[in-house]
């Protein structure tokens, strides 16, 4: 009985501790012994479900606490990983879908081709004709596209931001909305990106775009040529623009959907840095990890440089480029020496629109937009 009594007063000395793996083990055991008519082995498996929430929830706490850690950390000794994050080749959406064949994604007066704008490394290229030469255009061979660029119809030069191909789904419903208001649009895969090869960088994706653009001209003469970028693309396209310019060549217009002022500040603002906005060394380990990268894409040092007209582009509700950063490039547009004389327009669009961040292109605006800013009829359907 006095062993017994002793085993009794052990037990409930036990209920103000927090209980460890060996505790555990013990407490499994002692449930078991412990189930009587009495209702103790019931209030002792209660205590121990406790401890053992307690001890688990601990362990979770660890983890979380060591990742988060770590990936600050990763990053900055590894900064190729932070180059990954920024361009996202690597997502291919939507998936299985083949590039060499437009007409599957609905876009069947479309050309897929691949060009070379440097010796081992071929870029896959689509060229939409206007809407008004669908019929035309089917079964044609490539000698027919590549002469219908002689009509009297302007391109726009394409440019799409990170993640994703040249076939995703809101690009190519943008294609056709520019097709049906009677432009060529051309284009294409940056090196890296869907199935052209090579491997991403920002030097790179100007130069393909600049290869793109002397290639489109060739064959268009003194027709209006446009570029149109969208969200990472527009750091590509006020590359391009301000190197042309520079040479005293600049194009008809740009056109700048979703933009930022510089990757350092989009990056500080893209929803995936929340987490680590406010920790001290954000900088430090995160946007020095870009820079060190060569990544840029400098818009608001760029707009200084270009001598063209500028629409700008922006939903209110978009949660990937913050709409402060797009009206913040169009302020540095406005206020740019080189773009006076020149057409500066910011065109807002509102949250209850619901167009976010790639939906623009379902704005029933959006022709009188481009037709206001162009300053042209734009072609019948």
């Amino acid at each position: 009985m006095r062993k017994r009594k002793a085993n009794e007063d052990h037990d409930s000395s036990f209920t103000g501790t927090l209980l460890d793996g060996s505790d555990l083990k013990q407490c499994h055991k002692k449930t078991d012994a412990a189930s009587d008519p009495g209702g103790s082995g019931t209030a002792m498996g209660r205590r121990c479900r406790r401890g053992g929430l307690m001890w688990r929830l601990r362990r979770i706490l660890i983890w979380v606490l060591g990742i988060y850690i770590a990936i600050p950390v990763i990053i900055k000794l590894c900064p190729a990983i932070q180059a990954k994050l920024v361009f996202l080749n690597f997502v291919r959406v939507p998936y299985f879908i083949d590039l060499k064949r437009p007409q599957d994604q609905g876009l069947n007066h479309t050309h897929n081709f691949y060009l070379q704008p440097e010796e081992g490394i071929n870029i896959g290229v689509w060229h939409t004709v206007p809407t008004v030469m669908w019929r035309e255009a089917q079964a044609r061979d490539p000698e027919w596209f590549d002469k219908s660029f002689q009509s009297n119809h302007p391109v726009i030069l394409y440019l799409h931001g990170n993640a994703g191909t040249r076939g995703g789904d809101h690009r190519v419903q943008l294609y056709k909305v520019l097709s049906s208001l009677g432009y060529h649009v051309v284009t294409f895969d940056y090196r890296g990106w869907g199935d052209s090869e090579g491997s991403p960088s920002e030097k790179g994706m100007t130069s393909d775009a600049l290869f793109l653009y002397q290639w489109i001209k060739q064959r268009i003469g003194q027709k209006p040529l446009h570029i149109w970028g969208h969200s990472l693309g527009t750091g590509v396209a006020t590359n391009l623009v301000r190197r042309l310019c520079d040479r005293g060549t600049p194009p008809d217009s740009l056109i700048l959907e979703s933009p930022f002022t510089n990757i350092r500040e989009e990056a500080k603002s893209h929803p995936f840095s929340m987490v680590y906005r406010y920790l001290p060394g954000f900088d430090w380990f995160f946007l020095d990890s870009i820079t060190a990268n060569d990544i840029r894409f400098a818009s608001d040092e760029n707009v200084k440089h270009i001598s063209c007209p500028v629409l700008i582009l922006h939903a209110e509700d978009d949660t990937v480029v913050p709409f402060q950063l797009g009206k913040k490039l169009y302020d540095l547009a406005a206020q740019s020496k080189s773009l006076n004389g020149h057409k500066v327009q910011f065109i807002p669009f509102s949250s209850a629109l619901g167009y976010r961040h790639k939906f623009i292109y379902k704005s029933p605006q959006l022709p009188n937009i481009l037709s206001d800013f162009l300053s042209a009829t734009l072609p019948h359907m």
